[in-house]
C-alpha cells in the first residue's frame, strides 16, 4: 500500500490510499501474451467479466484494460465502457412538448410587487414585456393587469426526439381540414355554374340558384338532398372534363408556365434507348434529345418508335404549318388583316393564292431571261445526284477500310478505252517498269505501238542490259582514275598556295597583335583620366571586328583565374 498526499487550500493535507499497479515480470509478461495468443486462435477460453459475460479477445489492450485508479480489484471487466446511468443526462418523453394557450394562475386585480410595471404579471420585467407600452402602466393604475405566462421547463430531447416531426401534433387539428374539404366538395357540388348563390341554415346547407328559370317563375326548388344529389352527379363527368390535365404538359394560368417534354411513365426512357456514350446526347434539364439515338446502329428511322425531337418535329404539317404562320406575320407587317389563330380559313385560302402568284411570276422571270440571253439547253442536264455518282445506300466500313456492311463502291472507269492490247500484245502498255521506263510485260519492249516478239523479245533485252552493264562498269572505272589523277595535281598546287596563305595570315596577326596593343594603352590612359574630362565615345566602336583581330584579343587578354596571371607585368 502507497499513500497520495494532496494539499489542501487550508495548508492541510489528504492521504488517500490507492493500490498501485505491480510491475510483472518478464516470465509473467511472456505468459500473459501467450495466453491472449491463444485465446484469439480460440484455443483457450474467453476471459470472463464480473457479470459472467465473455470479453471478446479481439478487444485492443487500451480499450479492455481498466485503469488502476478506477478498478483497485483489478478484475476483468467492461463495465469502464458501457455509459454510466449517473452520467445520463434525463431526456424527456416523446409525448412531452411546449403547452399552449395555458393559463395556470387567475387574473390578479391589483399590481404585485415585483411585477411587470407595464402590464402587471409576474412572469417577465419590463424591458421583457411584449404588450404594447401604456401611457400610465400597470404599477401605478392597478387596472387592466395581464395574465401570468406559462413557464415552460427546458425539454431534454434524445437523437430521435429531435429529429420526431410530428411531436407536439394534435391529430384533432386535421379534423379541421377534412370538414373544411367536405364542405369544398359539397359546394362544388350544388353549385357549379356561376350566378347560384348560397344560404348556410341552421339545419344545413340549402341550395338556391337565384338565376335558374324556376325562381325566376316562381316555382319551388328541389327540396330533398337526394334529389339534389342525384342531378349533380350526372353532371360532374361533362362538368369537370375540361379541367383534366393531358399526359406530358401541365399549364398553371397564375405563373404561365408550361412544364413540357414530361413522358409518360410506361414508356422507355430516352436516355436508355442507346447505352453507347458517344450517341445522340440528353439533355436532363429540358428532358430532351434532338438527335437521333439509332444514328449508327443503321436502323431505319421509320422502323425505329422513336428517332429524335428534332425527326419528330420537322415531320407531318409541322414545316408547313411554319411556314403559314411565317406568311401571317409577313402579311400583318405589310397591311394585311390575317391571323393563323383567329381566321385560319382566310389564312389559308390567301397563302394558297400567294404561292400560284409566286409560282407564275418565277415561270415568267425564267422565260423573259430565256428569251433575252439563251442557255436553254444548259437546264435540259441530268440530276445532280447522276452527275457526282452520289447516293443514299447505306455502307459501313471496319477501321481498315473493309466494308463489314453494305454493297462496295464500285470502280468509276475513266473516259477512255481500257484493256486494249494491240500489235500481238498480251499486256498492255504501262505494264512493265525498269529503269524509269514503261513497257510491255510480255516482251519487255519500252517501244510504243511496236510488234510484240514475246520470249524472244525479253532474252534480247536481257543481252543487251547485260553489255550495257559491262560497258558502264568500265566506264566507271576509267572516270575513277581520271578523278585520281586530278585529285593529284590539285594537291601539289594546293600545298603551294598554302604556305603562301599562312604566311599572309601570320602577318595579319602580327599587325593585329600590335593593334590590340596600342588599344590596351590607349584604355588604360583614358581609365586613368577623370569622368568629367573623358569624351564621350571614347571606349566604343561600331566597326565589327576581324578574325585576325579575335584572335589577337584573345591572346592579349587577362584572365583572372590564370595562376601565372600575376607575373605578366614582371
Amino acid at each position: 500500500m502507497s499513500s497520495v498526499t494532496n494539499a489542501t487550500p487550508s495548508g492541510g493535507s489528504n492521504d488517500v490510499s490507492l493500490e498501485e499497479p505491480k510491475k510483472m515480470t518478464r516470465e509473467d509478461w511472456r505468459k500473459k501474451k501467450e495466453l491472449e495468443e491463444q485465446r484469439k486462435l480460440g484455443n483457450a477460453p474467453a476471459e470472463v467479466d464480473e457479470e459472467g459475460k465473455d470479453i471478446n479477445p479481439h478487444i485492443p489492450q487500451y480499450i479492455s484494460s481498466v485503469p488502476w485508479y478506477i478498478d483497485p480489484s483489478k478484475r476483468p471487466t467492461l463495465k469502464h465502457q458501457r455509459p454510466q446511468p449517473e452520467k445520463q443526462k434525463q431526456y424527456s418523453t416523446s409525448g412531452d412538448w411546449y403547452k399552449r394557450g395555458v393559463q395556470e394562475h387567475a387574473i390578479a386585480t391589483r399590481y404585485r410587487k415585483g411585477a411587470c410595471e407595464n402590464c402587471g404579471a409576474l412572469t417577465h420585467k419590463k424591458k421583457d414585456c411584449m404588450e404594447r407600452p401604456r401611457k400610465v402602466g400597470a404599477k401605478y393604475t392597478g387596472m387592466n393587469i395581464a395574465p401570468d405566462e406559462h413557464v415552460q421547463p427546458q425539454l431534454m430531447f434524445d437523437y430521435d426526439g429531435k429529429r420526431d416531426r410530428w411531436n407536439g401534433y394534435n391529430p384533432e387539428e386535421h379534423m379541421k381540414i377534412v370538414e373544411e374539404y367536405s364542405k369544398v366538395d359539397l359546394v362544388r357540388r350544388c353549385c357549379g355554374l356561376l350566378g347560384r348563390g348560397l344560404v348556410f341554415g341552421l339545419a344545413g346547407t340549402r341550395n338556391v340558384c337565384y338565376n335558374s328559370p324556376r325562381h325566376q317563375w316562381g316555382e319551388e326548388e328541389p327540396n330533398s338532398q337526394t334529389e339534389r344529389d342525384h342531378n349533380s352527379e350526372d353532371e360532374d363527368e361533362d362538368k369537370y372534363a375540361d379541367d383534366i390535365d393531358m399526359p406530358g404538359q401541365n399549364f398553371d394560368s397564375k405563373r404561365r408556365i408550361t412544364v413540357r417534354n414530361l413522358r409518360i411513365r410506361e414508356d422507355i426512357a430516352k436516355y436508355l434507348r442507346n447505352l453507347d456514350p458517344n450517341s445522340a446526347y440528353y439533355d436532363p434539364k429540358t428532358r430532351a434529345m434532338r438527335e437521333n439515338p439509332y444514328a449508327n446502329t443503321g436502323k431505319n428511322p421509320d422502323e425505329v418508335g422513336y428517332a429524335g425531337d428534332n425527326f419528330v418535329r420537322y415531320t407531318g404539317d409541322t414545316i408547313s404549318m411554319a411556314q403559314t404562320q411565317l406568311f401571317a406575320w409577313e402579311a400583318y407587317d405589310k397591311g394585311s388583316e390575317v391571323h393563323l389563330q383567329a381566321d385560319p380559313t382566310k389564312l389559308e385560302l390567301l397563302y394558297k393564292s400567294f404561292k400560284v402568284k409566286k409560282e407564275d411570276f418565277k415561270a415568267q422571270q425564267k422565260e423573259s431571261i430565256l428569251e433575252k440571253y439563251g442557255g436553254q439547253e444548259h437546264l435540259d442536264a441530268p440530276p445532280a445526284e447522276l452527275l457526282l455518282a452520289q447516293t443514299e445506300d447505306y455502307v459501313e466500313y471496319s477501321r481498315h477500310g473493309t466494308v463489314i456492311k453494305g454493297q462496295e463502291k464500285a470502280i468509276a472507269c475513266s473516259k477512255y478505252e481500257e484493256d486494249v492490247k494491240i500489235n500481238n500484245h498480251t499486256c498492255i502498255w504501262g505494264s512493265y517498269w525498269k529503269e524509269g521506263k514503261w513497257g510491255y510485260k510480255c516482251c519487255h519492249s519500252f517501244v510504243k505501238y511496236s510488234y510484240c516478239t514475246g520470249e524472244a523479245g525479253k532474252e534480247i533485252a536481257v543481252s543487251i542490259l547485260n553489255l550495257n552493264s559491262n560497258w558502264f562498269s568500265a566506264l566507271q572505272i576509267h572516270q575513277e582514275k581520271q578523278k585520281e589523277k586530278k585529285k593529284k595535281k590539285h594537291k601539289k598546287s594546293s600545298n603551294s598556295d598554302s604556305e603562301g596563305e599562312e604566311k599572309k595570315k601570320q602577318e595579319k596577326l602580327k599587325k593585329a597583335l600590335n593593334a590590340e596593343e596600342a588599344r590596351l594603352l590607349h584604355v588604360k590612359e583614358i581609365m586613368q583620366l577623370d569622368e568629367r574630362k573623358r569624351p564621350y565615345n571614347s571606349l566604343y566602336e561600331t566597326r565589327e571586328p576581324s578574325e585576325e583581330e579575335m584572335e589577337a584579343y584573345r591572346m592579349k587578354r587577362q584572365r583572372p583565374d590564370d595562376p601565372m596571371a600575376s607575373f605578366l607585368g614582371q
